[in-house]
């Protein structure tokens, strides 16, 4: 059984045991081992298998642990920072946010790498989804928390679902935007080149689609299937009622637009990885 597995499948059991004890027991100083198992687990899991599947004598254990720890702290800290002075509820707020959050990951990811005298694209790929991987898990964490206070109390289930959807989600998520962008700045040496500035507004805008996704759904949806009651609802102000027909159409809508990012995604971090293996390859000749 590879290493990446055994961490996936020995995590799984434990996290699975805490949060059967909690609800069992109802004690309430296991919820930080319910919320940190079930943020960490998939972000180390997919670290593992990555420093597995690209292992290079320039990127250590030690450098690895210290991307994703002091990377993804950084990014969550200044991210959070310039939201809280940037962000206000306007029509282009999951730009700004795909803008920062992005930015965040790659200052972070240029700080944790910036005694590196030797890069190439494989060890920008590596680390950068290590410092993203990072930045997922504190988030994940937070995202946890919040979920699980109510107006009726604490839900362990409401924490549950949220860590058990965001684990799902984790692996097209920062991740893999914060390695092509790494990819990419690596490939260049580490400077900001005309191709690291294009990237980054590239994966900053499917940031900003994945977030917005919820809403482009809707927005279809009504498009598609709107009855004219509703949209006369929305114009005074009102949240009209939806059909069950416009809650299946929503969700198909909504899977369709995230699993088709998380397809680009995956086939633009692959022309990276392909174009440093040709480059690497063009050097050794």
């Amino acid at each position: 059984m590879t290493l990446w597995l055994r961490v996936f499948l020995v995590g799984l059991a434990l996290w699975v045991a805490t949060v059967v004890v909690t609800a069992w027991t109802h004690n309430s100083n296991l919820v930080p081992t319910v919320v940190l198992f079930g943020s960490f687990l998939v972000p180390v899991t997919f670290v593992v298998w990555a420093y597995g599947r690209g292992r290079s004598p320039r990127v250590t254990v030690e450098m690895m642990f210290t991307a994703f720890v002091v990377g993804g702290v950084l990014g969550v800290l200044g991210a959070s920072v310039l939201e809280a002075w940037l962000i206000r509820p306007s029509i282009i707020m999951y730009v700004l946010v795909g803008l920062i959050e992005e930015g965040a990951k790659l200052a972070a990811l240029i700080f944790v790498t910036r005694r590196m005298t030797t890069r190439g694209t494989m060890d920008g790929v590596i680390l950068g989804a290590t410092v993203g991987f990072g930045f997922a898990a504190f988030e994940s964490a937070g995202y946890a928390f919040n979920a699980l206070f109510t107006s009726e109390g604490l839900s362990l289930f409401q924490l549950v679902e949220t860590e058990v959807l965001r684990g799902i989600l984790t692996p097209v998520g920062h991740g893999l935007w914060t390695a092509i962008a790494g990819g990419v700045l690596f490939a260049a040496r580490g400077r900001i080149t005309v191709p690291v500035v294009l990237t980054y507004l590239g994966v900053s805008l499917l940031h900003a689609l994945w977030d917005s996704m919820t809403a482009i759904a809707i927005a279809i949806t009504l498009v598609l299937t709107g009855r004219p009651w509703q949209f006369e609802l929305l114009r005074i102000g009102r949240v009209p009622r939806v059909t069950a027909w416009q809650v299946h159409i929503f969700t198909l809508l909504n899977w369709a637009g995230l699993s088709t990012i998380s397809l680009v995604a995956l086939v633009w971090l692959w022309t990276v990885v392909r174009s440093g293996k040709h480059r690497r390859e063009i050097a050794s000749q």
